[in-house]
């Protein structure tokens, strides 16, 4: 019996030996970039409602635990709030990492527009989502032109380029999503092939800043950013939709995403825009629709110790080209110049006939970053681009329906790139790149081809340094290689091969003789070296100054090579010179920045030698089987480029505030002694505005855009015999425009659906008073005036 009961106690003793909550939990927090320690972070276990916080030495303790695993929240302030699993088994040690910078280098990125990439003392201007959506339906040249020093190269209204401080095309980087845009840039009709509404902000850097993206961004970088995303669990998007009377047209832009506490998300976009033809003040602009169908997806991992990210991008931009300005010869040209109205004014239609274009650009890019404790992060992505690019000429019989151009353009890309940034006040940055590209010129569009068949090989190399010398100074340098490879295969009219004296210089690239033809393969090899070093100072916290230096190369395209006839969307011939060295670009800039509460005000100058600045000017004419048309020949001078951009953003009242944008340029051939072609008239652009968040956030806004003459141009001007009425007439096709003035006007409210959702509706008014005008860099310019009041109404919804 004695047993019996002592064996009955042992039992019930045993669940009691085994309750006993005697263990501990403990270690240090240190934080991830450079190991030092983390004190007064906050640890909690929420299931027992206990605290614990790191002391002078990083250590923390929990006591009386008992065995078992604990859900654990880890905080600090400037910290990623971290949420751990941790099993205890006695007395357990668990060390942590804790992100204790997060802030700091979310605020370096975010403030170059979420790119990590940039150099912090380039001249940029960062245009956020509040300023693109009043865009959605425009175009990328549209919403840039708002920065100073901005401006575009127009083929009518729906073909827009940027132009950055004088320069455009090949000579600036566009990145959409990490990725730099591969199209056929060299045509002056030859707009980027993105959709505004897949950025929700962009990144303007002035001149060669930013050596990761490239070494030969002359002119600048255009950057757009995708959706910042955050580590919670939600559902959001928004949809903007917008119709207008010029064009009689609407455009549809619709984004969802979704994200997740673990760090995946996803994204997806969609765009619609459908235009008929445009009108300018006086009569329809026949032929200048557009068609327009885009969308996007990204999706991925997303942590701070680690992610990748897949992201896929398609548009299709079908688009008319005014049908006054396919000119049949040189006689078509003068009578349209000197008429100053199109040829052909036909009733308003939807219709997109000949001549007109039909681009397709596709995007696909993987990535995957890793950071490494105590040293860095690594980056590692591959991308592949397919551009489609088919132009309609006016042509009669069986090939009517067919292109006279048709280029397809692959490319792809790989990179990799280390940043350093264990010390957050100095960082250092290497990458490597390479691009393998290839042309395909179709041979049956029964015409010519101006571009050739060719393999482009591309490889670069860059080293990146930032240094933080105090509170108020910071400096950086930068130096970058590239080598750029052409093999091309390119049928030459023997005659032009002699004319221009290829047959001595590059007799070697003659591969078969046909005769009246030669089948020739150029092989170029460009050694291109890149450098940038800058310095910005804070004297207080109103007053910083900033000065940058940037040597830049940049190799020709293979327009300026390799342009060997008509080029029926320009109405023009081309021809371009096998003897063209690549551009060197030596350029100084100075910032002021002044800020108060009541104002901002940012002073830019610059100035910007290049030495075999590659341009394309008017030469003449040539008899074609369809007639004379104007021939334009690549060239190449040494160059300078002076000018001043600045920004005033002042607060009146409470409710009044008032904007400037205004830019100065003077572009100078140097060895001709005289204006370069095609340079920005200088402009200012003020605006008055009204806010009262009383009135469901009512905003009111006149602007006054004002662009005056260029009276600063090179005489381009040439004689042409006209058949038809057996003369030799002036073609004057340098003389600019008249200075203009514009007016327009945007309102907005914005209305509370639930807690989660609001409606904005704006209507906005362009060219208030119906002005006609011209603009120096529209290329239409000699045909029809621009575009007449546009009235538009847009809806927005954010959920």
């Amino acid at each position: 019996m004695k047993f019996f009961v002592t064996i009955v106690a042992m039992c019930f003793s045993l669940p009691v030996v085994a309750q006993k909550c005697n263990s501990k939990l403990g270690g240090t927090i240190d934080d991830f970039h450079d190991g030092s320690k983390i004190v007064g972070a906050s640890l909690y276990i929420e299931s027992l409602n206990t605290y614990a916080v790191t002391n002078l030495d990083g250590d923390f303790q929990f006591i009386n635990l008992c065995d078992g695993i604990y859900n654990i929240t880890v905080s600090h302030i400037a910290c990623d709030t971290k949420f751990l699993q941790i099993e205890v088994k006695g007395n357990t040690t668990f060390n942590i990492n804790l992100e204790h910078h997060v802030e700091e280098l979310e605020e370096i990125r975010v403030k170059g527009s979420a790119v990590k990439t940039q150099a912090n003392t380039s001249q940029e201007t960062v245009l956020k989502s509040n300023d693109l959506e009043a865009f959605s339906s425009g175009s990328l040249g549209d919403a840039l032109k708002q920065v100073s020093g901005v401006s575009s190269l127009n083929t009518g209204n729906t073909i827009v380029k940027p132009v950055i401080n004088g320069l455009h095309s090949s000579r600036i980087i566009v990145m959409i999503n990490g990725v730099r845009l591969q199209d056929q840039d060299w045509g002056i009709e030859h707009a980027p092939n993105i959709d505004i509404n897949s950025a929700e902000s962009i990144s303007i850097i002035k001149g060669s800043g930013a050596l990761a993206f490239g070494g030969d961004a002359i002119g600048g970088v255009v950057i757009m950013n995708p959706q910042r995303i955050f580590l919670k669990d939600s559902l959001f998007g928004k949809t903007i939709t917008s119709a207008q009377t010029n064009g009689r047209g609407y455009s549809l832009s619709s984004k969802l995403t979704k994200t997740y506490t673990k760090g995946w998300y996803i994204s997806g976009q969609v765009t619609l825009k459908r235009y008929g033809d445009f009108e300018a003040p006086d009569y329809s602009l026949t032929n200048t629709g557009l068609d327009s169908k885009s969308f996007s997806i990204n999706a991925g991992y997303q942590t701070f110790e680690q992610g990748f990210n897949v992201f896929y991008s398609f548009l299709n931009n079908e688009i008319g080209i005014l049908r006054s300005s396919h000119i049949g010869n040189i006689g078509d040209l003068v009578t349209a110049i000197n008429n100053q109205q199109p040829q052909v004014v036909d009733g308003f239609s939807y219709d997109i006939n000949s001549p007109r274009q039909d681009v397709t650009h596709q995007v696909f890019k993987v990535e995957f970053y890793k950071r490494f404790k105590k040293f860095g992060r690594l980056d590692i992505q591959y991308d592949f681009q397919n551009n489609q690019r088919l132009e309609y000429d006016l042509r009669v019989g069986d090939d009517r329906n067919k292109p006279a151009l048709d280029l397809t353009l692959k490319t792809h890309s790989i990179k990799t790139n280390l940043k350093l940034d264990s010390n957050i006040g100095n960082t250092y940055e290497i990458g490597l790149s390479a691009n393998y590209q290839n042309n395909f010129a179709n041979p049956n569009t029964g015409v010519r081809r101006l571009i050739p068949d060719y393999d482009k090989y591309d490889f670069g190399i860059y080293a990146i340094s930032d240094f933080k010398i105090n509170d108020k100074l910071r400096i950086d340098f930068g130096v970058r290689y590239d080598l750029n490879r052409y093999d091309a295969k390119k049928f030459y009219q023997t005659s032009r091969w002699q004319e221009q004296g290829y047959d001595i210089d590059f007799n070697n690239f003659v591969i078969e003789d046909l005769g009246t033809q030669l089948l020739t393969n150029p092989k170029f090899d460009y050694h291109n070296f890149s450098a940038s070093a800058g310095t910005t100072y804070d004297i207080n916290e109103h007053h910083a100054l900033l000065f940058n230096y940037s040597l830049s190369n940049r190799a020709p395209n293979p327009s300026e090579l390799f342009s060997d006839g008509l080029h029926h969307s320009a109405a023009r011939i081309e021809l371009g010179d096998l003897r063209i060295n690549q551009e060197t670009s030596n350029r100084f800039a100075f910032s002021y920045l002044f800020s108060s509460k009541k104002m901002r005000f940012n002073f830019e100058a610059f100035y910007n030698h290049v030495n075999d600045f590659i341009y394309v000017e008017p030469t003449g004419t040539q008899q074609t089987i369809r007639g004379a048309f104007p021939v334009w020949s690549y060239k190449q001078t040494n160059a300078s480029l002076v000018g001043l951009d600045v920004s005033v953003d002042y607060v009146i009242s409470n409710h009044w505030s008032f904007r400037n944008r205004s830019s100065l340029l003077k572009g100078y051939d140097l060895d001709l002694n005289r204006p370069l072609i095609d340079m920005p008239s200088n402009n200012t652009m003020n605006s008055l505005k009204y806010n009262n968040e009383q009135w469901l956030n009512f905003n009111a806004e006149l602007q006054s855009e004002l662009v005056f003459r260029q009276n600063e141009f090179p005489d381009n001007n040439f004689e042409a015999f006209i058949p038809t009425t057996n003369q030799t007439v002036l073609v004057d096709i340098s003389t600019p425009p008249p200075t203009y003035h514009l007016l327009h006007f945007n309102s907005d409210v914005t209305f509370g659906l639930s807690d989660q959702a609001d409606l904005n509706v704006g209507i906005s008014i362009q060219n208030l008073l119906n002005v006609s005008y011209r603009n120096y860099l529209n290329r239409l310019r000699y045909f029809a005036d621009d575009l007449g009041r546009n009235i538009m109404l847009q809806l927005k919804i954010n959920y």
